[in-house]
């Protein structure tokens, strides 16, 4: 299509209601934490049940994780060539079939397979979310309705953690993750009824290997994706660090219950929510620059604080809550700036941008799912020191190359 054809197209298409916006947002970023969270309560009793090791158990969340950054590479492209809805709705049907494969699982082996077509088709959920805002917002103003999508997120996050403790203490982790394919189900319905297509400059191009390799290498070294990409990925490693090892430390070595490590893996959600209301108060005031950079404080003192305790030989639930607290803060401030700054330089390839933020974050989480594997003891000090990690290495890329490279064309950005 050429581009007075694809002006005209964008045109006459009819505008999305910000409401829709804000609810697809929630709903297919929000299943990230109910593919994860809503099954970690479960977790210990996962691997008693299915008499599986601590590697094996750790594989049901970094193979997902891998699976969900390698298939962003593909869901991206296509996305930008037939359009958001129709990877949306094939995506989510994969989702919903998955997960009802997982709660039926026989062994550890089998789940793990489930678990991988699950982050596989996750992976188009959150690829077209996140193009979707550039589909219909400038930078600056996609980051603050993505704040407000992610507040949604923050709420599904919040829920998640508590509904697994009840349904693991009622019907066990297979309850859990049956859940899972019932939300999966809800969210393909929702789309299916109430969204529209969003990407009205479709790139005929796009899944061709040569235009492809092109536009690839061209946001790789846009020095703007580079440092909202790397913010994104340090924080969400310390945040999936958290996710992946916390039902370990707070149920087997500081004595809580399922359903209390819901209560307590959920107050981080409600942490993380008021993060992202003052990211966007201070989206007005100060851009997306100055909001990272007064982030990075509450996202270093989480980090730092959760290290310092544990090198002290502080094992309490406190030493562990309060920090990650201030941690899931500071998440709340990058996580809607990053994902919106990296894709922000690339209007006629967001699904491209998305993909390869997308798999550099699934790397980190891939990568940290590994360690802890091999880490995770009978103390806090494995999850501790490698949040301490992730904390300063997001206060640092906050401070210095976001600070540099953060605004494209110089200056802050800032929301409407």
């Amino acid at each position: 299509m050429n581009p007075p054809a694809q002006a005209a197209a964008a045109a006459a298409a009819p505008a999305v209601p910000a409401h829709v916006v804000a609810l697809s947002l929630a709903l297919l970023l929000g299943l990230q934490p109910v593919v994860t969270d809503l099954y970690l309560p479960a977790l210990p009793q996962l691997a008693r049940d299915l008499a599986a090791p601590m590697t094996a158990t750790q594989l049901t969340m970094s193979a997902l994780i891998l699976a969900f950054g390698l298939a962003q590479l593909v869901w991206g492209p296509v996305a930008d060539r037939w359009g958001r809805r129709p990877v949306l709705l094939a995506s989510l049907a994969l989702f919903t079939l998955a997960s009802v494969g997982a709660a039926l699982a026989p062994t550890i082996g089998v789940l793990v397979g489930w678990r991988i077509a699950q982050g596989a088709a996750l992976a188009a959920a959150v690829v077209c979310a996140r193009a979707m805002v550039r589909d219909l917002y400038e930078p600056q103003q996609g980051a603050h309705v993505m704040s407000k999508g992610l507040s949604g997120l923050g709420v599904i996050a919040l829920a998640s953690p508590l509904a697994g403790g009840l349904l693991a203490a009622w019907g066990g982790w297979r309850a859990a993750l049956a859940a899972v394919a019932a939300v999966g189900l809800a969210t393909l319905v929702f789309v299916w009824r109430a969204l529209p297509e969003t990407n009205h400059r479709r790139d005929p191009q796009a899944t061709r290997i040569v235009p492809l390799a092109r536009t690839a290498a061209g946001v790789l070294r846009h020095p703007t994706f580079v440092a909202w990409t790397a913010l994104v990925a340090a924080t969400y490693g310390g945040l999936f660090t958290i996710l992946a090892s916390s039902s370990f430390v707070y149920i087997d070595v500081l004595g809580l219950s399922p359903l209390a490590y819901g209560v307590a893996l959920g107050s981080g959600s409600v942490s993380y929510m008021a993060g992202t209301f003052v990211c966007r108060h201070w989206l007005r005031h100060h851009g997306l620059t100055g909001a990272v950079r007064r982030g990075g404080a509450f996202t270093l003192a989480g980090g730092l604080g959760m290290a310092a305790f544990a090198w002290a030989g502080v094992e309490s639930v406190w030493a562990v809550l309060v920090p990650q607290w201030l941690f899931a803060f500071g998440h709340g401030i990058h996580q809607p700036c990053g994902q919106s700054g990296a894709v922000g330089p690339f209007p006629q390839s967001a699904g491209v941008a998305s993909a390869l933020a997308g798999f550099v974050l699934a790397g980190t989480a891939f990568c940290v799912g590994l360690w802890l594997g091999v880490a995770l003891d009978d103390t806090v000090r494995p999850m501790a020191y490698t949040v301490g990690f992730w904390s300063a290495a997001t206060a640092l890329v906050a401070w210095t190359l976001v600070q540099r490279h953060g605004a494209p064309h110089g200056g802050a950005l800032r929301a409407a």
